[in-house]
Formats: structure tokens, C-alpha cells, sequence
């Protein structure tokens, strides 16, 4: 291939790059309606997994309250029935009596305590299963518009094998380092790395060329002369 032809290839290629970035850039723009509804399912299940924190505290908590109560009432019963047994003077049921007072005082206290935390298990408990309900309302519309983007990503996909397949077979027939200094211009010059120029400006960065500059790039010749301002490799079409 003549060394025009390498630089005619090359622009080929950089027409592909661009309709490729386009299409990469086109498969992450979801739609509006699945972009809602994606954020609705993150808000719901933060608030869904809040909760179930929140609950398992509170759960935590009227376990242990729970188990105090118990353990009151059980002593309270234990001291009743060593009263019944023991208690055989005055002086020993006024003792009895003391000690199933302070335990029933307690018993008393942990009910107390015990009442608000189960109001708001029940309460937390609602709201878990609610958030719930509401995520699987909403998984119905979601899959259908997951589904949706998926086909479009495909067909956005299939819509680019062909050009890198033909991106494929004009690089494999090209000047590698000519493709390995384009590929670096086009890395740090927002994905253009060779352009054209039209009535001696250069179409990368719209500077007026130099008259030495676009009689040397209309020779087509390597290595490739690149824009002054720029550096983008210049090519006559």
C-alpha cells in the first residue's frame, strides 16, 4: 500500500473509532423511565435495609427485656412458694413479703419498659413488609424495562461488530507504527488523532496551516506531518 493509501486507511479508521465511541456512549444513556426506576429501587431498599436495622436493635432490646421479666416472674414465684414453706412466724413472711414487693416492682418496671418497645417492633415490622410490597409492585415494570435496554445495548453492539471487524483489517494492513502514534494523538486529543484540512485549516483545532505545512501533508508521505497548534496527524482527502 502506498504511503497516501496508509494515510487514507488511517482516516478510515478514525471515522470508525468516532461511530464507535458514539455507540459505547449511546449503550450507558438509559432511559429516562429506567434511570427513575433504578433510583426508586435504591431508595426503597436503603430505607428497607434502614429499617431491618433499626429492627433488629429493637429486637435486640425486647429479647432482653423479655428475659429480665422472666426471670423476675420466676423469682417472684420461687419466693411465693418458699414463703408457703418457710414462712412459719410473723417475722419471716414480713421478710418474704419484702423481697416479693422489690421483685414485683421490677416485674412491674420491665412491663413498663418492655410495652413501647413491642409498639415499635410492630411498627418497624410493618414498615419492613410494606418497603417490600413496594419492591415487588415494582419488579414487574422494572424487568420489563431491563429487558428492554438490554435488547437495545445488544443491537447497539451488533451494530458495531461489523466495524471493528473492518477497523480489524485495515489496521492489520497498515504501518503498525503509524497506527501506535495515532492511537497515542488520539488518546490525549479527546479521540481524534488524525483529521482533515479545508481551505488550510486544520479541522482538529481550526488553525490557519502554514503554506510549507499543507504542501508537505498534501504529499501524503511518512512519517505523517501533524498540525503545529494541535499535533494531530494532517490528511489531505
Amino acid at each position: 500500500m502506498s504511503e497516501s493509501g496508509q494515510l487514507e486507511q488511517l482516516y478510515r479508521v478514525q471515522g470508525l473509532d468516532l461511530e464507535l465511541d458514539r455507540l459505547r456512549l449511546e449503550e450507558g444513556s438509559i432511559s429516562d423511565d429506567l434511570r427513575a426506576a433504578r433510583l426508586e429501587q435504591a431508595k426503597i431498599n436503603n430505607q428497607l435495609e434502614d429499617t431491618e436495622i433499626e429492627l433488629e436493635k429493637v429486637d435486640r432490646q425486647a429479647r432482653q427485656l423479655e428475659l429480665d421479666l422472666a426471670s423476675s416472674r420466676e423469682q417472684v414465684a420461687r419466693n411465693r412458694a418458699e414463703q408457703d414453706r418457710n414462712a412459719t412466724n410473723a417475722k419471716l413472711q414480713s421478710q418474704f413479703e419484702s423481697v416479693i414487693l422489690q421483685l414485683s416492682e421490677r416485674v412491674s418496671d420491665y412491663e413498663e419498659a418492655l410495652e413501647p418497645v413491642q409498639i415499635q417492633q410492630t411498627s418497624l415490622r410493618e414498615k419492613a413488609s410494606g418497603l417490600r410490597g413496594e419492591l415487588r409492585a415494582m419488579r414487574p415494570n422494572l424487568s420489563s424495562l431491563e429487558e428492554t435496554d438490554d435488547a437495545r445495548v445488544e443491537d447497539l453492539r451488533a451494530q458495531g461488530e461489523g466495524m471493528r471487524a473492518e477497523r480489524a483489517e485495515i489496521v492489520g494492513r497498515t504501518e503498525p507504527r503509524l497506527v501506535k502514534e495515532y492511537e497515542l494523538i488520539r488518546k490525549g486529543k479527546k479521540g481524534i488523532g488524525i483529521v482533515s484540512y479545508t481551505a488550510g485549516r486544520c479541522q482538529g483545532c481550526n488553525v490557519q496551516l502554514p503554506v510549507n505545512i499543507q504542501q508537505r501533508a498534501a504529499g501524503g508521505k511518512l512519517p505523517p506531518v501533524k498540525c503545529p497548534s494541535c499535533g494531530r496527524i494532517l490528511y489531505k482527502g
